[in-house]
């Protein structure tokens, strides 16, 4: 039953290789998909799949997570005993802040001793997939795992240095764990590996035996000793195993027809957004016309937090002045004021004045207090190109960003290597240029 599975999402990361974003916020509160922060992903897996009580521990920067919890995920029912709980880091156990995955449990074993759920749901708040928790979950009963560890294929020169990588039996017995190692076990007879994603499902008296030590970190330590001592741990295949229910659309003889599919095209997607790199990508994942991963779909839903912005507008439609967008997302509370919007995502509250051209970019909006909304404003005749923006930015009339990589770092903001040698750059917040 669902109930004996209790879920907790670790959401207390500093989120250092996404700053400037993290400068100011826990990486799980970071904006995303124009209307979402990135933990929206893993609380509406939570849900979807049916699970109903849900731990969040937090620790750095939390105050802007805090409020979205309470004010977008506070729908469950108290009298059945439903629940998504922040808990705040509090040192309940000796005198330190968390010092890893494993450590962070331990320090809350009397909460959920309490509830003492038969299994525990272990969950990073940083990812952006879709995923049944529950075809895990009977993957770990049939098996007779004590630790089952959901693992994503990926080649070996992305996990490198990167990601806990797995070797695995046919069977999907763990034979060994590696966090981070230079060189990846490889898949026989490919170039890919299993990567941890982070997310596993423990036996409850297992983990409680396994954390009656002093091991700080899951991945570091805890998992390769229990597999060191041939305890059954095994791995769930996510990028095969993992299937979303879901309707997709065909064109048939000029018609759009719904089908209801058993595995929807996007249920072996996974991002850790960990890096400006990969959440920046992660956005721009969103806009196509068939995107790679969908946030349109009926019946896996994203919850979030209402912003009650009005609606976006596109105004002026003169030659080289006519307010459009393509092949991306545009937010309530958006303005497109005589600008060019291509192949970006736009937060709610963004002003995008007269000639402006912005392309390739995720711009993460304005706020909205009281009635009163502070845009992000991009000014007249801005040239802005695979940008990031953060909240509440004023570019002048004619700033260029994302054009000249010398120019951009001159001005103090941090750029990134893309894989094919371009770059992205990124603003941070409340930044008046």
């Amino acid at each position: 039953m669902a109930e004996s599975l209790l879920a907790i999402v670790m959401a207390g990361g500093a989120g250092e290789r996404l700053r400037p974003l993290t400068d100011v916020r826990a990486k799980p509160a970071v904006p995303f998909g124009g209307a979402y922060r990135i933990i929206d992903f893993t609380l509406s897996n939570c849900i979807n799949s049916g699970i109903r009580q849900v731990y969040v521990l937090t620790q750095y920067k939390s105050h802007s997570l805090s409020n979205h919890l309470k004010a977008g995920w506070n729908f469950l029912s108290r009298r059945l005993d439903q629940f998504i709980d922040e808990i705040p880091a509090q040192m309940q156990v000796g005198s330190s802040w968390y010092k890893g995955t494993a450590d962070a449990i331990r320090q809350n074993m009397s909460f959920l001793d309490r509830a003492r759920p038969r299994q525990l749901l272990v969950l990073p708040g940083d990812h952006i997939y879709k995923m049944n928790y529950q075809v895990m979950r009977r993957f770990h009963d049939e098996t007779k795992a004590c630790l089952s560890v959901s693992v994503v294929r990926m080649p070996a020169s992305l996990a490198r240095g990167t990601y806990g990588v797995l070797e695995v039996a046919p069977d999907g017995r763990v034979l060994s764990f590696e966090e981070k190692p230079q060189s990846p076990r490889c898949i026989p007879g490919t170039d890919d590996c299993f990567a941890s994603m982070g997310v596993y499902i423990f036996d409850y008296e297992t983990l409680r035996s396994n954390l009656a030590n002093d091991l700080e970190d899951f991945g570091q330590s805890v998992i390769p000793a229990m597999v060191a001592a041939g305890e059954p741990v095994y791995a769930f295949d996510f990028s095969t195993r993992n299937a979303i229910e879901e309707y997709q659309f065909t064109t048939r003889e000029g018609r759009r027809v719904k089908e209801l599919v058993a595995r929807a095209s996007d249920s072996d997607y996974w991002r850790d957004v960990g890096s400006l790199d990969q959440y920046w990508l992660a956005n721009l994942d969103l806009v196509a016309a068939s995107p790679r991963f969908n946030l349109y779909g009926e019946r896996w839903a994203f919850f979030n937090t209402p912003h009650h912005f009005p609606p976006a507008k596109f105004v002026h439609e003169v030659p080289g002045r006519t307010g459009m967008a393509v092949s991306s997302i545009v937010s309530d509370g958006c303005i497109i004021s005589g600008a060019v919007v291509r192949h970006s995502v736009l937060s709610p509250g963004s002003y995008l004045h007269s000639f402006a051209v912005v392309e390739s970019s995720v711009l993460l909006g304005g706020s909205i207090k009281a009635g009163i909304i502070t845009e992000t404003s991009i000014g007249r005749g801005c040239k802005i190109r695979n940008a990031i923006i953060d909240k509440t930015v004023r570019l002048g009339e004619g700033t260029v960003i994302g054009h000249n990589r010398d120019d951009d770092e001159r001005r103090g903001l941090k750029t990134q290597t893309l894989a094919d040698g371009d770059y992205i750059v990124a603003v941070p917040k409340d930044t008046v240029m």
